[in-house]
């Protein structure tokens, strides 16, 4: 699932050597849109067109994806070399929002996250008041079907980097990491993953 988001960024990034890069967004306060109660209309109407849209199964339920993606040769990167590029994706069950996903490598909005202290976040010990306390504000939320059943909320943390060119060959890499809680705010399940080259 969270890979969707990552392939657009490579997408949009790889658009700009066509001289095609998306439409610039900026991104909603995060009470702009609530879980469970925004509809797909809703976030559409706030937000435009989507460059992207999909559909997945999540915990054996079907879920809508609409992706907004932006890249920039001219935009000041968060790090030496990357081409910069943001997207934002929602996700919802019976048009209503269950999930919406930040990421972004630029500068002013990065999403960059120390994920050295993924290892510090514990199931079933660490309480989501530490785990905000050690990874700061996420960029991501879900709740069913987007986490299972049992959860109660998912937080996520997210970031893509694209470098290199046409000549010299494009390296992608992309790191996330999803915690959910159960009914009393402590961890039920840690996933990290990473993938690519800096």
């Amino acid at each position: 699932m969270r890979s969707k988001i990552r392939a657009a960024l490579a997408l949009v990034v790889l658009a700009l050597l066509a001289g095609c890069a998306g439409k610039d967004f900026v991104r909603p306060n995060s009470d702009s849109f609530k879980l469970g109660r925004s509809t797909y209309s809703e976030v559409l109407g706030q937000m435009g067109a989507p460059r992207q849209t999909g559909e997945a199964l999540q915990n054996e339920k079907t879920v809508k994806i609409v992706t907004y993606v932006y890249a920039s040769t001219g935009g000041e990167p968060l790090e030496a070399g990357v081409t910069p590029a943001r997207a934002l994706s929602y996700y919802f069950h019976d048009d209503v929002l269950v999930g919406q996903e930040f990421l972004s490598s630029f500068k002013s909005d990065h999403s960059n996250f120390d994920d050295t202290k993924a290892a510090s976040v514990v199931k079933g010990k660490t309480r989501r008041s530490e785990a905000l306390a050690m990874l700061g504000k996420p960029t991501a939320t879900f709740i069913y079907p987007m986490v299972k059943q049992t959860s109660g909320e998912a937080i996520g943390y997210s970031y893509a980097s694209t470098r290199g060119g046409l000549f010299s060959g494009f390296k992608f890499f992309s790191k996330s990491l999803r915690i959910a809680f159960d009914e009393q705010d402590v961890v039920s399940e840690v996933v990290y993953s990473s993938s690519g080259n800096k």
